[in-house]
C-alpha cells in the first residue's frame, strides 16, 4: 500500500505591520524577484536563494523559508536573519515550521558582509548555468549580451557550501564584481538593488543559454577581437549607461500583477 501524507494548509500571517515601510518594500521587491525567477524557469523547485540586506540594519538579510516553492513565495513569508543565522523574524506559517537553508545562509551572509554595495544577492541551479559552470572555458564573450560578463569571475568547487570557512573564499572569488560563476556548481549574481541582481542574472542566463546553442551546431564560431570585446564591456558599465533594472522593473511588476499575483502581501 502506498503511504500517503496528509495535505497540510500553508497560511502565513501578515507582517506589514510588524516591520518598517523600509524592510516592507524589501520584501515586496524580493518576493516579486522570486516569482519572477519561476516565471522565467530559472528556479529549482524550493533550492536556491534569493536574499536582500534589510535597509539600516546592517548585515541582517532576508532569505526564502526553505520548504516554500518560488512561486508562492510573498513579502510576508521571508525570513529575516543576521550574518550568524539566527532568526530575527519570520511569520506564522500554520501546519507548517520553516527555517532557513544552511548554504544558502553561508554562501549570501558571506557577501552581504564582506559587499556594502550587494544589497541583493541571487545564486540559481539552472540547466544552462550548470552547464556552462562545468565547461573548462566558462562563459565566453560570443555575442554582445555576453560581452556584459567578460570579466565574470569564478569560484572552484569545494563541495556543498556548508562550513562557515568557505565565507572567504566566495568573498576573494567575487572581488569586487557582480556576476560569478561557481564552478560545477551554477551561478550567482549581485546588485545595489533587487531589480539590478534581477537584471544581471535574466542577461547572464541568456548569454549562458546562447553559448551552449552555438557549440551545439558543431560548427567553427564566430570569435571577436579582444579589443572589441573590452569596448562592448565598457558599454555596459556604470559609467557609460544608467543602472541596470531602473526601466524594466516596473513592467515586470506588472507582468507579475497579470501571471501571478499575491505576492505583495
Amino acid at each position: 500500500m502506498l503511504e500517503t501524507h496528509p495535505r497540510r494548509e500553508l497560511r502565513i500571517s501578515s507582517m506589514r505591520d510588524k516591520v518598517t515601510p523600509a524592510e516592507w518594500q524589501a520584501r515586496v521587491d524580493t518576493a516579486a524577484a522570486y516569482r519572477l525567477v519561476a516565471l522565467y524557469g530559472m528556479d529549482d523547485m524550493g533550492a536556491n536563494h534569493i536574499s536582500t540586506r534589510v535597509p539600516g540594519e546592517g548585515h541582517n538579510f532576508l532569505i526564502n523559508p526553505y520548504g516554500m516553492m518560488y512561486d508562492e513565495i510573498t513579502a510576508s513569508s521571508l525570513i529575516k536573519i543576521d550574518a550568524e543565522g539566527n532568526v530575527l523574524g519570520k511569520p506564522d506559517y500554520g501546519d507548517f515550521d520553516f527555517g532557513i537553508n544552511r548554504a544558502g545562509f553561508v554562501i549570501h551572509s558571506a557577501i552581504h558582509m564582506a559587499r556594502e554595495d550587494a544589497a541583493c544577492v541571487i545564486h540559481t541551479h539552472t540547466w544552462p548555468g550548470m552547464a556552462i559552470s562545468s565547461l573548462e572555458c566558462g562563459l565566453l564573450p560570443l555575442t554582445q549580451t555576453a560581452m556584459r560578463f567578460a570579466k565574470v569571475r569564478y569560484h572552484d568547487f569545494n563541495s556543498v557550501v556548508l562550513d562557515l570557512s568557505e565565507r572567504e573564499r566566495l568573498v576573494r572569488d567575487l572581488g569586487d564584481g557582480n556576476t560569478m560563476v561557481l564552478r560545477n556548481h551554477g551561478l550567482l549574481v549581485t546588485g545595489n538593488t533587487v531589480a539590478e541582481a534581477f537584471n544581471w542574472l535574466h542577461r547572464m542566463e541568456k548569454s549562458c543559454m546562447a553559448q551552449l546553442a552555438a557549440m551545439a551546431c558543431n560548427s567553427p564560431m564566430q570569435g571577436v577581437s579582444p579589443e572589441v570585446v573590452e569596448k562592448t564591456w565598457l558599454a555596459f558599465q556604470p559609467q557609460t549607461r544608467r543602472p541596470y533594472g531602473v526601466m524594466e522593473w516596473p513592467a515586470l511588476l506588472r507582468q507579475l500583477d497579470r501571471k501571478n499575483p499575491g505576492y505583495d502581501v
